[in-house]
């Protein structure tokens, strides 16, 4: 049984597919920074392992859902997995790893500049960092799953307060990405105009994830139902690795420390 929700993108669920890829390609770009010990901040159920573990020396990795983590210790035995919540990571010492993954995490974290610190600390001198997080700018309602969305340059203020080497990139799409967006901004305003009481600003996160959830799913089958092929056909190959741009749905930094 998955952990999946719409914030937890399935690879079997046929109307998550364009979101899953692009999640996906993010480990895709991640490969030509990939060496040595190895370490994922927030791996969920596993999405990018079969590619990292291509060109890493060792793999550990971080999750806050232990069932996540009992599965995954089973399907890879020969790395490491634990069960905790962070920051901080009290797991490791410092300069442990020559390559930090966290996709899709920081948006969540309460305490991101402890979150980057923490990055910093545990990469060896040489060391490579990757993360990716939603762009704001292209974000089409509020998520209640996040404490926080960036644009590119709150981004860099945060990083910028451990790290003095890092390049600000981005996950964007040819013109069939373009087209399922589109489709998908013209779908969720059409809902978000019912929302006569302001919902989605006014009630509280923990609440507001029972109706997002609902009608997230509901938009996410209604837009397969009406252009499945389009749907189904994204793969990753229909994203890239981007400049800094502001119009990238999610941005990709690069630390080096």
């Amino acid at each position: 049984m998955g952990i999946y929700t719409t914030e937890i993108t399935s690879d079997k669920i046929i109307s998550d597919n364009p979101l899953h890829q692009r999640l996906y390609r993010a480990y895709v770009d991640a490969m030509p920074f990939v060496r040595g010990d190895v370490l994922e901040l927030g791996c969920g159920e596993g999405r990018g392992i079969d590619l990292i573990e291509k060109k890493a020396k060792s793999f550990t990795a971080v999750d806050k859902i232990e069932s996540s983590v009992n599965k995954l210790e089973k399907k890879y035995p020969s790395h490491k997995f634990y069960a905790s919540s962070f920051p901080p990571v009290t797991l490791f010492s410092d300069n442990s790893f020559d390559t930090i993954i966290s996709f899709q995490v920081i948006e969540h974290i309460k305490d991101d500049v402890l979150f980057i610190k923490e990055i910093y600390r545990l990469l060896k001198r040489g060391g490579t960092a990757l993360i990716t997080t939603p762009n704001i700018l292209m974000t089409l309602t509020r998520n209640p799953w996040h404490i926080r969305e960036y644009t590119s340059e709150s981004l860099k203020e945060i990083v910028s307060k451990s790290f003095l080497d890092f390049n600000m990139k981005g996950i964007t799409g040819n013109d069939k990405v373009r087209n399922y967006y589109e489709v998908n901004k013209k779908s969720v305003q059409k809902f978000k105009r019912l929302d006569v009481f302001n919902l989605e600003k006014c009630l509280p996160s923990s609440i507001y994830k029972i109706p997002y959830e609902i009608l997230n799913r509901i938009n996410r089958n209604k837009i397969k139902n009406q252009d499945t092929k389009l749907v189904a056909s994204i793969t990753e190959k229909d994203y890239h690795l981007n400049n800094d741009l502001k119009d990238n749905l999610d941005l990709f930094c690069i630390l080096k420390k």
